[in-house]
């Protein structure tokens, strides 16, 4: 045979690897969207991308995590899953392409990895047992069974009694039309009805999943706060700042910070809501339902809350106006003593719906701080993100050491017997919050215009209040700032100072002093373990 001939050839071996990896997309596209509907009968938190979510969160170093959240924020969870489902997505390609060649281990690769996202499943610590594994189970066996169907009518191909000497040019057309060729047609079809119906059942299941929690969300619009016995005072008309680019007194709800695990927000229904209290000092177990605690006398407190991952001058600060019950008064009924009046436990550890253990010191929650189980935050009952239908707060502690949200279970034990779940991750036990102040105006790197120029944001130590702010231009002396009144020592402080600005580049740095006298230290630190602390400073050129 000539050389053109030879080049001419049809090679019925390679066209069918692109399809075999598309072949494995469809499969894995098949496995996720089964797995989705089968999530959707189960429970939203069964789905295999939740599941091996939620493992890659916990298995991930502490490091990592606080890397993820200062460069993505509160998206961290949605960059999460995009990465698994990217991650799939290669290893459908590389299964699908292994499948032409070897139909057995191409399904049971998929059928693998239906197995981790079992395994993820069972092992999650909100886990309600086996039945958590059959969405990838189901999914798997899905994904699998129709990468084998693909790649067999691909592989056929190679099995044709054809010989690749005898496949010219001229008879490709009756190789690819005879009983053991390239069934294109038939492969088209049934990648098409696959990829279809694949969307149909995805999409049922996401909606369904949606619906699920449609029970609590009627619980929750239900649900009237009564006027609380103890309401919180006026804020003080000084308190907020008329300057533009600060940060509002009031953080409304839906720009309220929001740092958790949770992949899924629980939504869990206040009609069905039990709490539980028992552990070391309590005199007999109790149980709490939602109409319990509303019938209780409610108090209202102005709280500001701060996440242990804020870095210096970062985002994860706000400040709401919370109605709930003194979490002191509760434990007190139930027998519970600190350890300064010869109580047994010196550890409150708090659990949630998903699984998330927060361990707090039962001296500071019963010291007298408003340490509160909160119902509602900012006149309305909580919101699902922030934990409806009952959570944790208390003055003066980083959220992960107090803020427990969607919680159901209260154990009095101590610090030696039990790690909460960022103990186990390499963060401290005790963690109350440190004295930090922010540049909300000007922004970095701004261009103001020369002349005087407002320099304002806000300064923060809870439970020991705001004594005293400075700022600092470039490196001359420390100037003070004009302090917005005090709402109450549990809430952050507006500041401003008016900046003769002068032309050329400047930087503006700001520092606070608590109640206590202790200065703002400059010194920097990460935020693990237990808060960053340094002096926030940002650049500015002066037009």
């Amino acid at each position: 045979m000539r050389d053109e001939e030879k080049d001419q050839r049809v090679r019925p071996g390679r066209p069918p690897l692109a399809l075999g990896a598309l072949s494995g997309l469809l499969a894995g596209f098949t496995a996720l969207a089964v797995a989705e509907l089968v999530a959707a009968a189960v429970r939203p938190q069964s789905s295999p991308v939740v599941a091996v979510g939620g493992a890659s969160i916990d298995a991930t170093p502490a490091a990592v995590k606080d890397w993820a959240i200062r460069h993505f924020g509160t998206d961290d969870k949605l960059v999460l899953q995009l990465g698994i489902l990217a991650v799939l997505a290669v290893l459908a390609l590389v299964l699908g392409g292994l499948a032409v060649r070897f139909r057995r281990v191409g399904a049971a690769g998929v059928l693998l990895f239906g197995a981790v996202g079992a395994a993820a499943a069972a092992g999650r610590p909100d886990s309600t047992g086996l039945t958590d594994t059959l969405p990838s189970v189901v999914g798997a066996l899905a994904g699998a069974l129709l990468l084998f169907v693909l790649t067999g009518r691909l592989t056929e191909v190679r099995r044709s009694p054809v010989s690749e000497q005898e496949v010219t040019p001229e008879k490709a057309g009756a190789v690819l039309s005879a009983p053991g060729g390239l069934d294109r047609r038939g492969f088209v079809l049934t990648a098409a009805s696959a990829a279809a119906a694949s969307a149909v059942v995805g999409g049922v299941g996401r909606s369904l999943n949606a619906s699920r929690g449609q029970d609590a969300v009627a619980s929750r619009n239900e649900v009237l706060l009564p006027r609380p016995g103890s309401p919180a005072q006026p804020v003080p008309r000084r308190a907020a700042l008329r300057v533009p680019g600060i940060s509002p007194f009031v953080t409304p709800n839906n720009s309220f910070y929001r740092v958790d695990t949770a992949l899924v927000v629980p939504k869990v229904d206040a009609t069905t809501w039990r709490l539980r209290v028992h552990g070391q000092g309590v005199r007999c177990d109790a149980t709490y339902s939602f109409g319990d605690l509303l019938r209780r006398e409610l108090i209202e407190r102005d709280i500001t809350l701060t996440c242990v991952s804020n870095e210096v001058g970062g985002p994860y600060v706000g400040n709401a106006r919370w109605i709930g019950v003194r979490l002191a008064d509760l434990l007190a009924e139930c027998g519970v003593k600190p350890p300064s009046r010869g109580g047994p436990a010196d550890q409150l550890v708090a659990r949630s719906v998903d699984g998330m253990t927060i361990g707090s010191p039962v001296e500071d929650v019963m010291d007298g701080r408003d340490a509160l189980l909160a119902l509602g935050m900012n006149g309305e009952p909580l919101p699902f993100a922030h934990g409806f239908p009952v959570r944790m707060v208390v003055p003066g502690l980083y959220g992960f050491v107090s803020a427990c949200k969607w919680i159901e279970d209260i154990e009095l034990t101590t610090f030696d017997a039990y790690d909460p779940y960022w103990v186990k991750r390499g963060w401290a036990r005790r963690a109350p919050i440190k004295t930090e102040s922010r540049i909300d105006t000007p922004k970095p790197f701004a261009r103001p215009n020369a002349g005087t120029v407002m320099i304002a944001g806000v300064a923060w130590a809870q439970h020991r209040g705001i004594d005293k702010v400075e700022v600092r231009i470039d490196d001359s002396p420390w100037q003070e700032a004009r302090l917005a009144a005090e709402d109450t020592r549990d809430t952050w402080r507006q500041w401003s100072f008016p900046w003769p600005a002068t032309q050329g580049g400047h930087t503006l740095t700001v520092r606070a002093t608590d109640r206590t006298g202790a200065v703002q230290t400059g010194e920097r630190t990460r935020t693990i373990p237990d808060g960053a602390s340094g002096w926030h400073s940002v650049v500015v050129t002066v037009g």
